[in-house]
Order: C-alpha cells, then sequence, then structure tokens
C-alpha cells in the first residue's frame, strides 16, 4: 500500500461527514433504576429533536415508552432536565408542546395530570403513599411578572388540587424524600446567586397531612454551593458542598456535618440542568460516586463507614447519570476513544455492558480519530488555566514539511461550564480534515475549584477571552498551529466569547457565533428569569454599573471588528434572542464585513433537528475555508 498522500491543512478528505455525525446519533441522559428496568431518555435529532423516553428490562429489550408526537422534555429555567420519574412501571413525564405532566401507564396512552395554564415541571420525586409528585413547579400564568418558583405537590390521578408546600424562595431544585417519606430535603437560593455561587439545604418534617414542618437549614449560604442531596438506604442525608473551595461529599452525621473523603477534586458540576447525579448508594455502606480532577472524570468506591475511597481502573475521562443498586451501577459516560453510552458496571469484577451508545462507529472510521490532550498554559494575569488540544489527524494525509496546521479555538458556553476530555464526532469533522482544535476551559470553567471559578466574577468578556487568546497564542508560539490561520468558535455564552475575542483582539483571522450574545445590556434586560441576574457577579450589578455593560458589548464596539464572522441561530430562542444576533449581522454588513446568518426556524437554544445540525456544521466549514483559513475543500 502506498504511503499517505500530501496535502495542506485542512483540504484532506475526511470520511467523518456531517450526514455520519446526525444519521444515527442520538443525546443520551436521565439515567434511572426502577427493579431490573433501566431507563433513560434519548433525544434524536432524526425526529426533529422530540426526546423519548426508554425502558430497557432485564432481558435486554428496549422499548420507547412515550408515543410521538409526544417530547418529554421541560422548560423549567429553559434549559430543563428532570424532566420524568418512574414509580411502579408508571412513567410521569413533562411534555414540551403544553409544559403538563402526563401519566404513562403500561399498555396505555399518555393522560395529563395537570391543567392547561402556563405552568411547568420538572426534577419530580414520587410519593407514593400519599399519591402524589412533588416537584418544582414554575407559574407563568401572569403575563408581564417574573415567573414563580414553587415546591408543590400533584396528585398522581390529575384528581386534588396542587399545593404548594415551599415558596419564598426565587428558586428551588432536588426535592428529595428520605426513605419512609417522612422528611423532605431540597435546595433554594435567590437572586442574583447561581445554584453554584451559594444556595442552601434545607430538611423538613413532611407531616401526616403531607404537608411541610418548619425547615432546618443543614448547609448552604451566599458563598456556599450545595449540589445533590441524597438519602440513604438508612434515612441519613448526603450532599456535595464546595465549603473547603472544592465540591466534596458529606453527611448530617449525629454530631453535625461531616467531610466522606476529602480532597482537591470536584465530586459536584454547574446546576444547569434538573436531575443532575455524581453519586448513588449502592447499599447503606456504599457509594459509587464520580470525580473530575486534572480536567478527567473517573469513578470511584466509597465505604462510608471505613472512609475507604477506592478509584476504579476504567477507560471513561468523562461521566454523568451515576445511579446504582445492589452490585451494580450504571451511567452516561465517554472515553477518547469510544461515544458517549449508558454503561452498566458491575461492581465486583468491573465488567461493562454498554446498554445504548449516542452513535455507531464503524471501525473504517476508528484510524482517523484524534486522541486528545489536556493542556495548561500561562494566563494572561499570571494563573494557570486549561485546555484539550486535538491535533490534527488523517492516516491518508500529511502536510508537507513545514507547514503548520490551521487552529479553530473553541469557548464553551456557561460560562460557568467546562469542556471534558471525550469522544466528539463533531470534534473529530475538523481534525480529521487538518485543523486542529483546542478546546479551551478558561477561568469560570467548572472542574478545577471554585477560586478558579470565581477568576470571572467581574471580568467577563475580560479573562475567557484572554486565556482563549493565550492558549492560542501558546500552541502557535510552541510550533504546533499556524499563528496567521486562526479562528475561534462558540456557543451561548461562547457565543459571546467569540465576539469579544473578534472584536477587541487580533489574534483570530475568523470566526463563528453561535446563539451567541451581543448586547449585555440588552441580555439583562431581556433574557429568562433563571439567568436574569447571572451578570451581577459576572459583569457588576445594572443599571449601576451599565458603564461596564456597553464596554463590554461587542455591538457597541462593532467598529472594531475587521474579521468575518459567520452566525448561527435558533429563531425560538428565549435565552438569547435573535435580535442579540442580528443586530450584531446588521451592524458588520454595514462595514462591509464579510459575514453569514444561518437563522433556523422551529429551534432554541442549540439545535436538536438533524438538517440544521448537518446544515451548521458544513456552513461553518464553508465559511472557515473560504473567509478565513483560504483552503480548498474536499469532501
Amino acid at each position: 500500500m502506498s504511503g499517505p498522500q500530501t496535502a495542506p491543512y485542512g483540504f484532506w478528505k475526511s470520511p467523518i461527514t456531517s450526514d455520519l455525525i446526525v444519521s444515527s446519533v442520538v443525546a443520551l441522559g436521565g439515567v434511572t433504576l426502577e427493579g431490573d428496568a433501566t431507563y433513560w431518555s434519548e433525544m434524536r435529532p432524526s425526529e426533529g429533536g422530540r426526546s423519548v423516553v426508554v425502558r430497557r428490562d432485564a432481558g435486554g429489550a428496549h422499548e420507547d415508552l412515550t408515543p410521538a408526537p409526544f417530547n418529554a422534555r421541560t422548560r423549567v429555567h429553559e434549559y430543563g432536565g428532570g424532566s420524568f420519574a418512574v414509580s411502579g412501571g408508571t412513567v410521569f413525564f413533562s411534555n414540551w408542546a403544553d409544559q403538563r405532566l402526563y401519566r404513562l401507564d403500561s399498555g396505555q396512552a399518555p393522560r395529563p395530570i395537570t391543567p392547561e395554564t402556563a405552568m411547568r415541571y420538572a426534577d419530580a420525586v414520587v410519593d407514593a403513599p400519599r399519591g402524589r409528585l412533588i416537584c418544582v413547579r414554575e407559574d407563568h400564568t401572569i403575563p408581564g411578572r417574573e415567573a414563580t418558583n414553587v415546591l408543590a405537590s400533584v396528585d398522581l390521578e390529575g384528581v386534588a388540587e396542587q399545593q404548594v408546600l415551599v415558596s419564598g424562595a426565587d428558586f428551588y431544585s432536588s426535592p428529595r424524600l428520605s426513605p419512609d417519606g417522612a422528611r423532605l430535603a431540597w435546595l433554594s437560593w435567590h437572586h442574583p446567586n447561581m445554584p453554584w455561587d451559594g444556595c442552601d439545604l434545607r430538611v423538613s418534617e413532611v407531616r401526616t397531612d403531607g404537608s411541610l414542618g418548619p425547615p432546618i437549614l443543614v448547609a448552604g449560604g451566599p458563598r456556599e454551593s450545595v449540589f445533590q442531596p441524597e438519602w440513604s438506604h438508612d434515612g441519613r442525608l448526603y450532599f456535595v458542598s464546595d465549603r473547603t473551595g472544592w465540591w466534596n461529599l458529606y453527611r448530617l452525621g449525629d454530631s453535625g456535618v461531616e467531610p466522606l473523603a476529602p480532597m482537591e477534586a470536584e465530586f459536584g458540576d454547574a446546576q444547569w440542568l434538573f436531575g443532575l447525579s455524581l453519586y448513588a448508594f449502592e447499599s447503606p455502606e456504599r457509594i459509587v460516586c464520580a470525580y473530575t480532577q486534572d480536567g478527567a472524570w473517573r469513578l470511584a468506591l466509597l465505604n462510608v463507614t471505613t472512609r475507604d475511597f477506592r478509584p476504579l481502573d476504567l477507560p471513561f475521562t468523562a461521566i454523568e447519570d451515576v445511579r446504582a443498586s445492589p452490585g451494580q451501577a450504571v451511567f452516561w459516560a465517554a472515553s477518547p476513544t469510544e461515544p458517549a453510552a449508558i454503561v452498566r458496571l458491575d461492581l465486583d469484577t468491573l465488567e461493562r455492558e454498554v446498554l445504548r451508545s449516542s452513535t455507531t462507529v464503524d471501525d473504517a472510521v476508528r484510524p482517523y480519530f484524534s486522541l486528545p490532550v489536556a493542556v495548561d498554559f500561562p494566563a494572561a494575569d499570571g494563573a494557570v488555566a486549561h485546555a484539550i488540544y486535538y491535533p490534527p489527524h488523517n492516516p491518508d494525509f500529511q502536510a508537507a514539511d513545514g507547514e503548520r496546521p490551521p487552529l479553530l479555538v473553541k469557548s464553551h458556553g456557561g460560562p460557568t461550564g467546562a469542556s471534558n476530555i471525550l469522544l466528539a464526532l463533531t470534534t473529530q469533522y475538523w481534525t480529521s480534515r487538518g485543523i486542529a482544535v483546542l478546546d479551551v476551559n478558561y477561568g469560570g470553567s467548572t472542574g478545577y475549584g471554585r477560586a478558579y471559578r470565581e477568576r470571572l466574577e467581574g471580568r467577563w468578556g475580560i479573562v475567557d477571552v484572554d486565556d482563549c487568546v493565550s492558549g492560542a497564542r501558546w500552541l502557535a508560539a510552541r510550533g504546533e498551529v499556524d499563528g496567521g490561520r486562526m479562528a475561534i468558535s462558540g456557543g451561548s455564552a461562547g457565543g459571546y466569547t467569540t465576539l469579544c475575542a473578534l472584536t477587541f483582539r487580533d489574534a483570530f483571522q475568523g470566526g463563528a457565533s453561535h446563539f451567541g450574545v451581543s448586547d449585555l445590556e440588552a441580555l439583562a434586560r431581556d433574557t429568562h428569569k433563571f439567568e436574569s441576574r447571572y451578570l451581577d457577579r459576572l459583569i457588576g450589578p445594572y443599571p449601576e454599573r451599565r458603564d461596564l455593560y456597553l464596554e463590554r458589548s461587542p455591538i457597541y464596539s462593532a467598529d472594531r471588528l475587521a474579521v468575518p464572522v459567520a452566525f448561527f441561530q435558533g429563531a425560538e430562542d428565549a435565552v438569547v434572542p435573535p435580535s442579540q444576533t442580528e443586530q450584531m449581522v446588521d451592524a458588520l454588513r454595514a462595514k462591509g464585513i464579510p459575514v453569514s446568518y444561518f437563522l433556523f426556524d422551529g429551534e432554541q437554544h442549540g439545535f436538536r433537528k438533524a438538517d440544521n445540525i448537518k446544515r451548521a456544521l458544513d456552513a461553518e466549514l464553508y465559511f472557515y475555508a473560504a473567509q478565513v483559513f483560504n483552503v480548498p475543500l474536499r469532501f
């Protein structure tokens, strides 16, 4: 066989096409165990982005439970999560179209158990003895008023009236009943905090009539973030707190709060979605827990009696949705060489079984995968910043001696979030064509402790941008990439970082904003409740520091932006409305800057339909080839 063909970086022909990416990919989540059955949610781009609740029985048979056109997805906080619960084989789920809760009994059609009003529901726990769900309810019934969030009970048959159990805070999450049903734990927080800034964990006794007794504050505060309260089999309350600067595991003991495995690692995550689970009880004595350290996620077993902490030797570098039952754990996981999947792990033998993969990877495609490397580099403020580097790789091609590849810098959303080390075909789409990718976990990202998250306080649009620029220039100085052919791309908050980098810095020759923020002042005045005060901590209080909002908004400095930009926007986006993008597009077109604008009908904050995902990916590649990297394309 002949050796690889010599061709310029960015010119390489790849079998990892947009058609391949959208043909069989599903997004998996919401893992739930009941008896011998495993449940999860599948978001299917091939079905227009519909989310389906799936059950796998003990014999391995899979069954779609929620029929079309039902879409098991909630809009609470706009980001949703925690959209279904299971009890006795009956599924209770929130339906996207009308946001009502539905009951789905075996062999029957779904039937609504909440009325047709502007209410939304999420994060439900089933209180079977009392015949009710306890859930987060978000009330949008009064136009022009901020939505009201409470913990409420919903009758399992939809007969009795709903009851408000807890109210008064701006936000609630994670209602969790003790095994005997005698106590309820929950999280709450107030504006301007986000849950990762500070929230409270409270517990109340549940009275015989179902109402709650006086709440007791267990942990939390304005500067302590609590995550995932859970009750053990023997009725003890566990939770994750960052009171030491790291999200670690704790429990409420006889003499107060007790740390279980203190270490410089994160056992929690940013609560953008409801229903997140990073640990679970395999037995009263043993916890299966996920934690991240040095940019990679791991799984461990923790004996809560002896405090023995045993990391497991597994290939995964990204882990979520951890659930457990005697002798097994089931979770979402991915690695640098295997796509995300729902995995069952035998805790005695460590034998693994993939219950459902997010996509099918043909062996013929595997040689084209670029293996990621976690990198650290000096940040502009003297800190050490973090990123994941994917070098270009294609066994069929090589570049000429001395040529360096173009670079695509990725800035994740949030901005309180993180990029994980894992196999993503959307990343391999670029690297297999000879384009290097640097996925930056800039200051403000999770996974590196509270102090690293707080690097972004009051400095959004500065620290994140500096870290993306520093990472790109660091790679160029090392000779890894061509410093004259660098682009930056990001979605949502990452789109804002992208626009700031292109407007206020000169490191990149172009970029792409996916539903990104261009006007911070407009965002502060016109966004949904969950994030309506988010900018207080990231920028400053509004309108008192209106000067900062104007100073850091790309739209007010569009005259400084002089490089090509592509824009991708959902027409129904309630988080970052289309006006944010269209103002920027109009300003750049007026200047004569090369601009492409793609508005997708029926899409919200992020694209879920196969045709739109495909079109956005190919359009971004064509845009860079023609306007930024100056390379011809071959597919």
